[in-house]
């Protein structure tokens, strides 16, 4: 029996969906990426450990992903096996903390804070993706960061289970402790502090009132393609150089908001990356600015 078999088998046993040769384009909010040689969606985070652990054992490649925000994946595909963290349990609130599993949608997680009167969690309010992911790269807006309000993670790698606290997830700008390497994030607390029900929700509809002016929220991406330079902003880097509505097949600088490369109907990998090469070309070419990418790439080269 080959592993990828094994692992097929061993997956059904624990009561979890598999796909082979599922397209990633199904599964990221660029719509884009080849085929995933197995798309596994465990029923229970304790099936997610588990096959986290088969893999490791077997020695089978495994990316885990959440809701498929910021991935670019390759046209190619991955090898190997890509498991789907689901919303296993649910978000709960005691006192000032709120517990969630790593595969709930960060919207849930905000509404949360919301309805208990809890503050801290505003700026959140609309970025697309879950919680492990959002912590995976200290995701931000609006002058806020997950390294503002995360207080500690429970994660799974190599078989063993373990757990980060704040001072050990040395959060930096997009980046965490998580950060290259293959550790799952299954829960993360969240400290926040007690406030104004109605100054919290108000704050909460101006940001995301906010992000559908100004950003192109209608079309496929993966949210904000780079970094912010220091001190500047990327998306008006790529404005001021003349760049919205710059193209490369289906892969478009957007015009309502220049940070992002939007799909415009059958974009594949390829086209967003040789207009990233593109603008980054330009930008340093107009402005001695350097880009750097936000958006994480996936697969076979």
């Amino acid at each position: 029996m080959t592993t990828a078999m094994s692992l097929k088998s061993f997956a059904l046993s624990l009561g979890a969906e598999v796909l082979e040769n599922e397209p990633m384009s199904k599964h990221t909010t660029f719509k884009i990426g080849g085929p995933a040689d197995i798309f596994i969606t465990p029923r229970d985070e304790q099936s997610m450990l588990s096959l986290c652990s088969f893999c490791g054992g077997e020695k089978i490649p495994l990316f885990v992903i959440g809701n498929g925000s910021n991935l670019l994946v390759s046209d190619k595909g991955i090898r190997g096996a890509v498991i789907k963290s689901g919303n296993f349990g649910a978000v709960t609130v005691e006192g000032e903390t709120i517990t969630a599993p790593a595969g709930a949608h960060l919207k849930a997680v905000c509404e949360a804070a919301r309805e208990n009167g809890l503050t801290g969690l505003e700026f959140a309010y609309g970025i697309p993706g879950t919680v492990g992911g959002a912590v995976f790269m200290n995701a931000g807006a609006y002058g806020g960061e997950m390294k503002d309000v995360v207080n500690s993670t429970r994660h799974f790698g190599g078989g063993i289970a373990g757990g980060f606290s704040a001072e050990e997830l040395c959060f930096g700008y997009r980046k965490s402790a998580y950060t290259g390497t293959n550790l799952a994030i299954t829960s993360v607390k969240f400290a926040l502090k007690h406030g104004d029900k109605a100054a919290i929700a108000e704050k909460m509809r101006d940001l995301l009132d906010r992000r559908r002016t100004k950003q192109p929220l209608d079309l496929p991406s993966a949210g904000s393609v780079f970094k912010r330079p220091v001190g500047y902003y990327a998306g008006t880097l790529i404005e001021n150089c003349g760049l919205k509505g710059e193209r490369v097949g289906g892969a478009m600088v957007s015009t309502k908001h220049a940070g992002f490369i939007v799909n415009m109907g059958g974009a594949t990998c390829n086209d967003v990356l040789e207009l990233v090469e593109k603008i980054k070309k330009e930008v340093l070419k107009q402005t001695g600015v350097t880009l750097e990418c936000e958006i994480k790439m996936f697969g076979e080269t």
